[in-house]
């Protein structure tokens, strides 16, 4: 970064308690106020140069041998002054894109114009900044940076202005052309080794900047129309990053947190947060899903507004197809939620995917996709102790029948659930296992259901039915049932209890089609057979 150093003699003011003073020979004639700090000074060297000193002067009588002023208001305090005052004794300083905006701005409220006196301090402010500032990268960005101080000030005097259009030009800048330092802390990438400026390497630098100016960096970018979205995606990405907390840590954040301190922080954090929103470019992939999700729990956690929340639904529905498990474990916003996760964000991001994929007319590929990654998120959820069946079963009936070619997956969702939950009431295992499509349960799955003993009896008895029905209703799949294990005298076993314990759980209640042979009939039939047997050996005897 480039500084300017102007002056020669070196630095006499010191301090006494709250007052600043410079060592000389020559009593102080001249006391400047700013708030709670006294300058004692002396009025050859600031008069000549500062237009504002000399107006307050004339109008105090001529024959006052000392003269008072407050300035209170001067834009940058006392280190604006100071600088001012440092310039008009010819004291050495060391201007840089750190300092340079109070320097400027307390000259300009000075006065300290070529009006005034030639070479004064603005004219060689405005030539550092012109030739210096505004042609590096780092200078314009820290300049802009430090702005946030004296706000109105830098508007009204151009800086923000002509430093923005400084840093969009450089953005802008070919890969290529870049001869410029920049910050870039990607892991893996080393610039001793790369031969070539990644096209990112501007969104680090512009991440130390106030949201506010931060969205006057983009909007100005994404109006040329000059870089893809994923580029523009990528600068929101690294500027959550640093400005973002993690939902799952803020979560368990230490409970001697002042709570005005935490209802700032998260004021801070929601603003950030809808401001990103807002910036997201409409076409798919300018954000990775994982980072669409990220937001959308943080909106989640932030209370952010409902059409922040919306707009991050809906861009997270759009690339669903794209996500992990992990992704969509979206935490519940507060201890005083009952579920650690919040399946109802969930279910909110699955109905708007399915409603871009109907109006798009996509293709199962994603539908099916989308049903994987649910049903994988079902198998976690069930875990949590306090999720209700109703969530549950919400979810999974929330995608249609076509995107599951087979159950194998609600099943071990449903089980896990059951293991989880010993304590639910029948009613419920009934409502949880109706989500189940017994025909297309595995081979494997099914011998597991035969034998779990956490189903209804009625499943069972489903699973049992159909696992049969598959292998054709003759003879040959009685035989083949008995060779794999026993599947018959399992169901004789379950008939025997239905039988025992009445129908509420039982096979009769099974819905099947019409054309269909009925559990009770199979029973009846079995029943038959063994008369005939009793009846044949009889007649031997």
């Amino acid at each position: 970064m480039k500084f300017m150093k102007l002056g020669t003699r070196p630095d006499t003011f010191y301090t006494e308690e709250a007052t600043r003073s410079l060592s000389s020979d020559v009593p102080s004639d001249l006391i400047i106020q700013i708030k709670n700090t006294k300058y004692l000074l002396h009025k050859f060297p600031l008069l000549p140069k500062c237009g504002l000193l000399q107006q307050l002067c004339s109008q105090r009588p001529a024959d006052s041998t000392e003269i008072s002023a407050a300035l209170d208001e001067i834009p940058g305090g006392e280190e604006a002054f100071e600088l001012c005052a440092k310039f008009c004794y010819g004291i050495t300083i060391n201007l840089s894109a750190y300092n340079f905006v109070a320097a400027f701005c307390g000259a300009k409220f000075l006065r300290m114009s070529e009006s005034v006196e030639k070479g004064n301090f603005v004219q060689k402010l405005e030539a550092f900044f012109g030739s210096c500032i505004l042609e590096g990268w780092k200078d314009s960005v820290v300049t802009l940076e430090t702005t946030t101080k004296l706000i109105e000030w830098s508007e009204n005097l151009g800086i923000i202005r002509r430093c923005i259009n400084s840093i969009v030009e450089k953005i802008l800048t070919p890969p290529s052309k870049v001869t410029w330092s920049f910050t870039y802390t990607r892991p893996g990438y080393s610039l001793k080794r790369q031969h070539s400026v990644p096209k990112d390497w501007w969104t680090e630098d512009i991440s130390i900047l106030g949201i506010d100016l931060f969205r006057c960096i983009i909007t100005a970018v994404r109006s040329t129309n000059l870089l893809p979205p994923p580029l523009i995606g990528e600068a929101l990405h690294v500027y959550a990053c640093r400005w973002l907390p993690d939902a799952t840590k803020k979560i368990n954040r230490p409970a001697e947190t002042s709570a005005s301190q935490t209802e700032d922080e998260v004021r801070k954090h929601r603003q950030v947060l809808e401001t990103i929103a807002t910036m997201i470019p409409t076409d798919r992939g300018s954000l990775s899903i994982g980072f669409t999700l990220r937001l959308l729990s943080l909106a989640n956690f932030l209370a952010a507004s409902q059409s922040t929340k919306s707009e991050l639904v809906r861009r997270a529905g759009l690339q669903l197809d794209e996500a992990t498990v992990e992704a969509i474990l979206i935490p519940s916003p507060s201890f005083s939620d009952q579920c650690f996760y919040d399946i109802d964000l969930v279910r909110a991001v699955v109905e708007s995917f399915l409603m871009q994929w109907r109006r798009n007319n996509e293709s199962l590929t994603s539908l099916r996709k989308v049903t994987k990654l649910i049903d994988a998120y079902l198998q976690v959820v069930a875990r949590d102790g306090n999720m209700p069946v109703s969530k549950i079963v919400s979810l999974a009936e929330s995608l249609p029948d076509i995107a599951r070619l087979d159950h194998d997956d609600i099943y071990k969702a449903i089980n896990i659930y059951l293991k989880e939950h010993p304590e639910i009431s029948k009613a419920e295992k009934k409502q949880l296992c109706q989500i189940l499509d017994c025909r297309k349960l595995s081979q494997e799955v099914c011998a597991h259901a035969v034998r779990n003993e956490r189903l209804p009896l009625r499943t069972v008895v489903q699973v049992l039915f159909y696992d049969q029905e598959r292998h054709g209703r003759s003879k040959n799949s009685v035989s083949r049932a008995t060779r794999d294990g026993g599947a018959s005298s399992d169901l004789g076993r379950l008939l025997e209890a239905e039988r025992k314990y009445g129908r509420s759980e039982g096979a009769g209640e099974v819905e099947i089609k019409e054309e269909e042979p009925s559990v009770t009939k199979l029973e009846s039939n079995k029943a038959m057979r063994r008369r005939q047997k009793s009846k044949h050996g009889s007649s031997k005897g």
